[in-house]
Order: C-alpha cells, then sequence, then structure tokens
C-alpha cells in the first residue's frame, strides 16, 4: 500500500490526505517527526519536509503541488484541478494564494508559533507573531466569502484542489480555535460543506498528545 508520510497538523499533509481520499486511494499515513531530522527520511527527501508520498514500487514523491500533480495525472477522475484551462489555472492561482499567503500570514503564526514550536521543542511562541496571525485572519475569511457570493465552490462550479488547501489551512486553525466564524458566516457555511464531506472525516479524529483539540473542532453543527 502506498505511504503518506505527514504531520497531522501539517497544512500541505492535510491537502494531499484530502486528494487522496476524493480519488478513494487507500493508503497509509505514517507519523515523521521532521524535527528530528531522521537520516532514513531524509535519504527519500533531503530537504527535510512532509508531505512525502511512497507509492508501492519503491517511487517516491515530495512537495505537496508535485504529489497533487502526480495524483491528478494517474487518477483523473474525480479531477480536483479544474474542467477546462481558465479553471485549471484559477485553480492554481488559489492553492498558491493559501499555501503561500495564508500560510504565511496565518497559519505560521499561530499553529506554527502555538503548536510545532511546542512540538519541536524551538523555543517560547513569539506573541507578535500570534497577533498579526489573528489580525491577518480576518481578510483570508472575507476573501473566501467573497468567492462563495460569485461560484458554486472556490475556483468554479466545481470542489478542486483550492477548496482542499484553503480547507486544510483552515482545519489546521480551527484545531486550535483560533478561526473567528461568528464573523464570518458566509465563509462558514463553505467550510462546513467541506467538512462534511467522508474525506475530511479522518482529519477531524486526529488528536495531538497533550493539546486537545477546540471543542467545536470536529462538530459538523460548530
Amino acid at each position: 500500500m502506498r505511504v503518506l508520510y505527514h504531520l497531522p497538523l501539517s497544512p500541505f499533509s492535510r491537502k494531499i490526505r484530502l486528494a487522496l481520499a476524493e480519488k478513494k486511494l487507500e493508503f497509509e499515513l505514517r507519523l515523521e517527526k521532521t524535527w528530528e531530522r531522521r537520516e532514513a527520511f531524509l535519504a527519500i527527501n533531503p530537504a527535510g519536509d512532509v508531505p512525502v508520498l511512497a507509492e508501492e514500487d519503491g517511487t517516491v514523491f515530495a512537495d505537496s503541488w508535485a504529489i497533487a500533480e502526480y495524483l491528478e495525472e494517474t487518477v483523473p477522475t474525480p479531477s480536483l484541478h479544474g474542467r477546462d484551462a481558465k479553471e485549471r489555472a484559477e485553480v492554481r492561482r488559489l492553492v498558491s494564494w493559501f499555501d503561500r499567503k495564508f500560510n504565511a500570514e496565518v497559519t505560521e503564526n499561530l499553529v506554527g508559533e502555538k503548536l510545532m514550536k511546542r512540538q519541536a521543542r524551538f523555543g517560547v511562541p513569539d506573541s507578535f507573531a500570534i497577533r498579526a496571525g489573528h489580525a491577518n485572519i480576518g481578510y483570508h475569511l472575507a476573501y473566501i466569502a467573497f468567492l462563495c457570493e460569485r461560484r458554486n465552490w472556490l475556483a468554479g462550479d466545481h470542489l478542486t484542489l483550492a477548496d482542499l488547501a484553503a480547507a486544510a489551512h483552515l482545519s489546521c486553525v480551527d484545531y486550535l480555535g483560533d478561526v473567528p466564524w461568528s464573523a464570518h458566516e458566509e465563509t462558514k457555511v463553505w467550510y462546513a460543506r467541506v467538512k462534511s464531506r467522508p474525506s475530511f472525516r479522518p482529519l477531524l479524529q486526529d488528536q495531538i498528545p497533550g493539546i486537545p483539540a477546540a471543542p467545536p473542532y470536529a462538530d459538523l453543527d460548530f
């Protein structure tokens, strides 16, 4: 069986978990504590980060976008990259938005400071970064609402990798209870649609030892 090396609250790992599940591909999850810099893991991915997908024949793929492209080319149905050139370009733009902009402005400032530093023992959280994360998230939630007002899903009429990337990042922040859902009802409705999909259920069962999920995290009627 293919193996996905991951961290539970890595949004990039979560994006690929969702993509695999949406394509109904079986896989085994293998926890990789990237801060330990295991030699065996570095041998298959010198970058030392997750996700990494290892196929049954021994082929290894690293980087979440490269893995997503590989999955789309080898298992094209259902398509997660868009139905035509324009939609595919929009999917790529939005995945980049969440994996770069949202990650830098929100995920790293909240999940990185409050959880990853603690797990990796990299020092105390930076209160300035946490305040910045709280200040930035509203802008992104409003942007998701803007997209939802004009489309059925974030990139168009169909669920795509853009929705999975956005939901992966938000789910990590939501684990900590740091998403102000009450002030962003339209975004909450969209997230509830993604959260209710069968592919999302395993993510809602994730638990970090010593850091329990916020009460609404696994609640579909949050």
